[in-house]
């Protein structure tokens, strides 16, 4: 398995100079906005050029492709070499409690138990 490259933060224009400006993402606009002009010196923008390979596109941090399950016959069509199984959100306690056991019995990683 391919190790994911390291995630790139990208951060607003000019929120290292004002504490009141939150350290997130927002898109410079402006016409003389530096950074919009992807001025040398500047920070980077996020770009279709910082995407992760193809194999590892939609994949868990594990390195497994994500499943989603919403009973316990669905974990059968899971390969437990390349899937893990992540529980829909709107089962209950009693199904969640099934599936668990039954994939324990398959060997299937599951991600939310």
């Amino acid at each position: 398995m391919v190790n994911p490259k390291r995630k790139r933060k990208f951060l607003r224009q000019s929120t290292i100079s004002y504490k009141r400006l939150k350290r997130k993402w927002i898109k410079p606009r402006g016409g003389q906005g530096k950074m919009r002009r992807k001025e040398k010196g500047r920070s980077g923008m996020p770009s279709i050029g910082y995407g992760a390979p193809k194999q590892l596109r939609y994949l868990h941090p594990s390195g497994l492709k994500e499943v989603l399950i919403y009973n316990v016959t669905d974990l059968q069509k899971v390969n437990p070499k390349i899937e893990a199984a992540k529980i829909s959100h709107s089962l209950g306690k009693r199904k969640r409690q099934e599936i668990v056991k039954k994939a324990e019995e398959l060997k299937v990683k599951v991600l939310n138990p």
